[in-house]
């Protein structure tokens, strides 16, 4: 009887073992034969994507379901001697959606319609809000800017992406000698766990009315994690307009993460 038990018992003991190693060898072929992975380079329409390689599970996105960005507003500010700053607003109302690189012109016109500067560039549309484009120095000569015009000048190609600015935040915004040497003081804070590189800050100075009239940049090579940094940005001439209010952007390029 005992004899008998055991036998029972290594038989069952090797049929599991039997079983155990078909469903190992099984299973991975039926997952594989079900499962199809995406295939965003296929050139196929497929997978319920919306366009060929765009939509559905693909990091590209199909622009026909996507709402269209808007430039705000563009204007040039005089900063000394024929130079001036100019900076360009742009909305992107798109939820983890933008551009990694677009080329964009500003085309400065003076008074006649005349062209008389241009600058080329590169930045990222953000996703899901509005924020600046700035260039520094355009040089104009004798010639007084009347109108600014920004565009992009390239075919935009829409992807997935993650705002990287979403952790950084501005605080303790500060004016002083408005009527002498401009100076805006504040801090820049870090919220994420993660050290942040290379932060572009654009600040605008609008007047009571609402109208941009003055703008700067400045650069933050790192902010530690749950660290404030100081920043100043600077101006060499009065303000002519009583200041309303003052934005100050954050922009960090974004990263592919595909």
């Amino acid at each position: 009887m005992a004899t008998s038990a055991w036998a029972r018992k290594r038989q069952m003991i090797y049929g599991g073992g039997l079983l155990l190693f078909i469903f190992s060898i099984i299973t991975p072929i039926v997952f594989f034969t079900i499962y199809k992975p995406a295939t965003c380079f296929d050139g196929k329409l497929n997978q319920d994507e919306t366009a060929i390689d765009r939509g559905g599970p693909c990091t590209l996105l199909d622009e026909r379901f996507l709402q269209k960005y808007a430039v705000l507003w563009a204007r040039t500010f005089p900063v000394r001697d024929g130079f001036y700053n100019t900076v360009a607003y742009i909305e992107n109302p798109n939820k983890n959606a933008g551009v990694y690189d677009g080329i964009y012109q500003f085309k400065l016109y003076d008074e006649k319609n005349i062209l008389i500067a241009e600058r080329f560039g590169r930045t990222p549309i953000l996703p899901e809000g509005v924020f600046p484009v700035f260039e520094s120095r355009i040089d104009t000569g004798n010639r007084i800017p009347a109108r600014t015009f920004f565009s992009f000048v390239n075919d935009l190609t829409w992807e997935r992406m993650q705002d990287p600015a979403i952790g950084i935040s501005v605080r303790n915004e500060k004016i002083s000698d408005t009527t002498s040497m401009p100076r805006i003081d504040a801090v820049v804070h870090n919220s994420e766990v993660v050290t942040i590189n290379d932060i572009v800050l654009v600040a605008t100075v609008f007047d009571t009315a609402g109208n941009a009239f003055t703008s700067s940049r400045t650069l933050v090579e790192a902010v530690e994690p749950n660290e404030e940094f100081p920043i100043a940005f600077t101006w060499p001439e009065p303000f002519g307009f009583v200041v309303g209010r003052v934005d100050i952007v954050p922009l960090i390029l974004p990263e592919r993460t595909r």
